[in-house]
């Protein structure tokens, strides 16, 4: 039998994971009576998700292929220096949960839209909407679903398309069930996800010791990969422009992550519809789930590099090889899970499985929540009813998830094929346009004096500038900035200005920028919509306090060990 492919037994296991997620959402859709419920209720089960199943929820939404198999890959090439994307993630949800959450729970804010819509005006909120659903169509869903069936037809040997079309339907299915369902049932992917992590990266360790368990395991990983256990790169690492130094800690990973958790439907969905306790506990949970997560994703990753390099029995280093005979890190995943006996295979292709289902359940929720309140509502039928917007929901997510398919085929390979690198890509090209979104978001949350000029400035202006940072390496020599870290050559000898540094950078001006901008607005007249704050409200329970010290805590142990 090919050692790849999957033994009768894991498909076992897999149609069971399958029949029980499948169950517990007719279960959770029946006993909500989603069918009768109103466009609020269905797009944000409001008032209806516990705290456990938001935190779930928040992680089985945004762990996906890119991590599963991009982090991984990263791991297989950068170590564990690349585990800040989730240990400060961990950070900043302590930090929406503080300051985030109570601004829009307590102004009702919905969407992301209707955000913009009430702090600035209806020009800049439809901009963004259109925007948002292009992005999340042609980038985020699209990535996802076929990441994801690249991963799992190179585990199975079933072919791509077919794979495609099934998690398609698959996610089809959660995602029209609404938001109680999708919530509900990411607790089922967030379990079969961490235990099949878990599985993989113990097998992993034990094979590297010989059999003499996980601590053995551990100890020889470290000390035969010393190179891949430093948090923090010093300019010199080849490895700096994708992780400079102390911009991790203190620099533009801080960006990336508050927009992406604080300024995005896809995620912020989850705690909108929910009282600020609860809000702020699923936050606190997902904080702590986010600081388990390298154990499943990176760790896998140094572990194959570290069997590789020593020929430890079991990889085979042509399973890490592209078509052409380059080294494929991206391979580094599934290759580890051939490894793993039959049934147990079945386990962690259901973890994976889970992981991209649950994404694109809450990415295509997410498109149909803004397009059905924000667009469909507001510029196509003001007057209609609760059932008419839960259906046109449901067709916007077919409709989708149709697109993302049909993108997925067409454009799949030549974007994301094998060789490239998945997870920095998604990271780097995000970047383009997370300095202005969040110069935009947190101007409007805490400077009453912000215009809407300022807003489309910051958003508009902020990518312009993030695609002249990334071209003027090709017009400027920019080596005089290797000294204080700002600039490092790239694979091509030619010295660029790392992505996250880039972000800083464009985050600084926009924010000058929409400064100037609005004070001149305001010498003009220009009136402002200031959003209802009180400084009582980010005062936070003894509970989320104490958990919020141990995850600060954990980080700091981590970055003091491994710095």
């Amino acid at each position: 039998m090919n050692h790849k492919l999957l033994d009768t037994k894991d498909y076992i296991v897999f149609f069971i994971y399958f029949i029980i997620v499948s169950a517990y959402g007719l279960y959770v859709y029946n006993r909500k009576k989603t069918v009768n419920a109103g466009s609020k209720d269905y797009f944000l089960a409001e008032g209806s998700l516990t705290w456990w199943a938001i935190g779930a929820s928040l992680i089985a939404s945004n762990i996906s292929a890119e991590q599963m198999i991009g982090m991984s890959g990263s791991g297989f090439k950068l170590g564990l220096a690349i585990s800040a994307y989730e240990w400060m993630s961990a950070a900043t949800l302590i930090v929406v949960g503080i300051f985030f959450m109570p601004v829009y729970l307590k102004n009702k804010i919905f969407t992301m839209p209707q955000f913009l819509s009430e702090r600035y005006n209806k020009k800049v909120a439809m901009i963004m909407a259109v925007f948002w659903l292009m992005l999340y169509i042609v980038v985020n869903l699209m990535s996802i679903l076929y990441l994801g069936a690249l991963a799992i037809s190179g585990i199975s040997g079933i072919s791509i398309t077919f794979c495609i079309l099934a998690l398609a339907i698959f996610a089809i299915f959660i995602t029209l069930g609404g938001m109680k369902v999708i919530g509900y049932t990411d607790v089922i992917q967030v379990f079969f996800l961490v235990l099949g992590g878990l599985v993989a990266t113990y097998i992993a360790l034990n094979l590297i010791s010989g059999g003499k368990g996980i601590t053995e395991g551990f100890s020889m990983l470290h000390a035969g990969a010393k190179d891949h256990f430093h948090l923090i790169f010093k300019k010199d690492n080849p490895n700096y422009i994708d992780l400079p130094g102390l911009s991790v800690l203190i620099g533009g990973m801080w960006i990336a992550n508050l927009n992406y958790w604080g300024c995005n439907q896809y995620i912020t969905q989850r705690a909108l519809g929910a009282s600020l306790p609860v809000a702020r506990k699923g936050l606190l949970f997902a904080a702590f789930l986010k600081m388990l997560m390298p154990l499943i994703v990176v760790i896998p990753g140094i572990a194959v590099y570290y069997m590789v390099k020593n020929n430890v029995s079991g990889i085979d280093p042509n399973d890490m090889l592209t078509s052409t005979g380059v080294q494929d890190v991206n391979k580094a995943y599934p290759a580890l899970l051939t490894l793993l006996p039959a049934g147990l295979k079945g386990l962690s292709f259901a973890a994976l499985t889970a992981a991209i289902v649950a994404s694109l359940a809450g990415k295509a929720n997410s498109i149909a929540t803004i397009f059905t309140l924000d667009i469909y509502k507001k510029a196509f039928n003001r007057d209609a009813s609760e059932n008419n917007l839960v259906n046109t929901g449901k067709v916007t997510v077919v409709v989708a998830m149709m697109l993302a398919v049909l993108l997925s085929l067409m454009l799949g390979d030549a974007l994301m094929g094998e060789g490239k690198q998945g997870f920095q890509y998604i990271q780097e090209y995000t970047g383009f346009v997370s300095p202005g979104i969040f110069a935009m978001f947190i101007y409007g949350f805490f400077w009453k004096k912000t215009t809407s000029n300022a807003a489309l400035f910051a958003t508009i202006g902020g990518f312009i500038l993030s695609v002249i940072l990334k071209l003027l390496p090709g017009f400027v020599d920019l080596s005089p900035l290797y000294s204080i870290g700002w600039a490092v050559p790239n694979p091509a000898g030619i010295f660029e200005i790392p992505f996250l540094d880039r972000m800083v950078i464009v985050f600084a001006v926009c924010s000058i920028g929409m400064y100037f901008i609005s004070i001149y607005d305001h010498k003009k007249g220009v009136v402002t919509n200031g959003l209802e704050i009180d400084g009582k409200m980010f005062k936070t329970s003894t509970s989320f306090a104490i958990g919020s010290f141990i995850i600060i805590a954990m980080l700091v142990a981590l970055y003091s060990v491994y710095w």
